[in-house]
């Protein structure tokens, strides 16, 4: 029965990555500003426009290159960047790394903020501690990251005489000093999603608080924490898990920000620049990659309930 959710969840990956492919294709030449007409405007790179479309494919009509891109995608091939003639995976390959840390450590931080603060708020629910927290969730989710980013730079460098170092040390020269540099971005990433996952967690705290095999693991005379932590809180993390993988879409959008605000090489900047100059190849090849790790991650985390509730069934 999983084996066929599986494959059938799978065999769906197809058609939802070919219609991302395709608009993604389709909508980044339909950016303002043409690329070939930015590499003429830029000194070095061509004066004949017809033959600088030619020698970079752009020449032919638009299903004629889709067709091209997708046999390439299909041999494990994004192409080459317009501007430097890299290969899009050789990129991806070295900058990702930068960016699952990034996220990795901003999923930390939104897990151990948002749970325990949501079941602390449910215990407490509708005294002075669980206005409190509640008031910073809704803070938390009204103001923007880059916002908060922002200021952080700005009242950091007047008060403290503090700016986070712009010089990205690898991981592999300082693992320390390389994590250490992701502490403060991480922090700004997670605090508008540990507020959504601490009011879902509060909202399901309160309602499974309320069922009866609470109140028969109490009777029983298990401690308070035990009835909480083994019972309560397992099963009011099912719908927390279903935040959390809409989440994983908003964190990676978060890093596109917080890596061009921290100047971090990662997988974001890479996008934002490639925007910038309209690199086509870039583009296609870095949403083509988000959208499969979107899936990947929704997929997961279905499989992940029938792991908290073997109550669920796959069909």
């Amino acid at each position: 029965m999983l084996r066929r959710y599986i494959i059938r969840r799978l065999l769906l990956l197809i058609p939802t990555l070919l219609l991302v492919s395709f608009f993604v294709f389709c909508i980044v030449r339909l950016l303002p500003g043409d690329v070939v007409a930015i590499m003429i405007a830029e000194q070095g790179y061509a004066e004949d426009e017809a033959e600088l479309r030619r020698t970079l494919g752009l020449d032919k009509p638009l299903i004629v290159q889709y067709v091209v891109y997708l046999k390439n995608v299909l041999k494990g091939d994004l192409g080459k960047s317009l501007w430097s003639g890299k290969p899009v995976m050789e990129e991806l390959a070295r900058r990702l790394p930068t960016t699952l840390r990034l996220g990795l450590m901003a999923l930390m931080w939104t897990v151990l903020m948002g749970v325990p603060i949501g079941v602390i708020s449910a215990l407490y629910q509708d005294r002075w501690s669980d206005y409190l927290l509640r008031s910073l969730a809704i803070g938390g989710l009204s103001v923007p990251g880059f916002w908060i980013a922002t200021l952080v730079l700005v009242f950091g460098a007047i008060w403290f005489r503090w700016v986070p170092p712009m010089d990205y040390v690898p991981f592999s020269e300082d693992p320390i000093k390389s994590l250490s540099q992701l502490v403060v971005p991480s922090f700004i990433l997670s605090i508008g999603l540990s507020a959504g996952i601490m009011r879902m967690t509060r909202t399901m705290m309160l309602e499974v608080m309320k069922e009866d095999y609470i109140r028969t693991a109490r009777a029983k005379g298990l401690s308070g924490w035990v009835v909480i932590i083994r019972h309560a809180l397992k099963n009011a993390l099912i719908p927390v898990l279903s935040i959390m993988g809409i989440q994983i879409a908003m964190l990676i959008g978060g890093t596109v920000i917080m890596e061009s605000i921290f100047v971090l090489p990662g997988m974001g900047k890479y996008l934002i620049d490639a925007i910038s100059w309209r690199d086509y190849p870039a583009i296609q090849g870095i949403n083509l990659f988000i959208c499969s790790w979107i899936i990947s991650i929704n997929l997961l985390v279905d499989l992940l309930y029938g792991w908290i509730d073997p109550r669920i069934r796959y069909r």
